[in-house]
């Protein structure tokens, strides 16, 4: 008896740009807090990236179109399988960012395989995270270190709805040391210019 093995191939190629992304996500999302939470998770996202131009340009989609269907469907039932349904539906995107998307959410049942779906989730609660710190800031991101963010961590009270748990399992999942982790997304926010403070 011949043995049979099923294979699962992703589609890596994205024929949605990031322009085109961030106009679907602006199309769906009103609140500026989400828009810009979106914004820091493509951020951090790319500065993951070591693919080429097209590959980063799929790592950005995915972080641009995580939450995409948050603000219009934000219970467990449909978050993001609305937002998924849309994309498979309507537009050429790729199944790995689908896959991202889907995994992001721990209740999914969808398993964070690829490197995409690992440091999306892993950059998902800490971008929240940092823009938090930022926001009782006198300087914001500047001068902000991982330092800081860590000693924030540890007090349960500030920005309680960041699942600190996510944070851990996505570090250890990413392969990352926390330190370098949170400096690296830092960065990334700082450099892509975002408003923070439209929060």
């Amino acid at each position: 008896m011949t043995r049979r093995t099923l294979r699962v191939t992703l589609v890596y190629i994205t024929n949605m740009s990031p322009d085109e992304a961030r106009s679907l996500m602006m199309e769906w999302v009103e609140k500026e807090t989400l828009r810009t939470h979106m914004e820091c998770v493509a951020a951090c996202m790319v500065s993951y990236c070591t693919g080429d131009a097209q590959e980063r340009d799929n790592w950005i989609v995915a972080g641009l179109l995580h939450d995409f269907d948050y603000e219009k469907h934000p219970s467990m039932e449909e978050h993001p399988f609305v937002g998924v349904d849309y994309l498979r539906n309507n537009t050429d995107i790729g199944e790995e960012v689908i896959e991202a998307i889907l995994g992001h959410a721990t209740y999914s049942g969808v398993p964070r395989i690829t490197d995409m779906a690992k440091a999306l989730f892993a950059v998902d609660e800490l971008a929240g995270f940092i823009v938090a710190c930022a926001l009782v800031r006198p300087t914001g991101l500047d001068g902000m270190q991982a330092k800081s963010v860590k000693k924030k961590l540890k007090n349960k009270k500030f920005a309680a709805g960041v699942s600190r748990e996510d944070i851990a399992v996505g570090i250890e999942e990413h392969g990352v040391e926390l330190s370098e982790h949170i400096d690296r997304c830092i960065d990334a926010i700082r450099t892509a210019g975002i408003n923070i403070h439209t929060q």
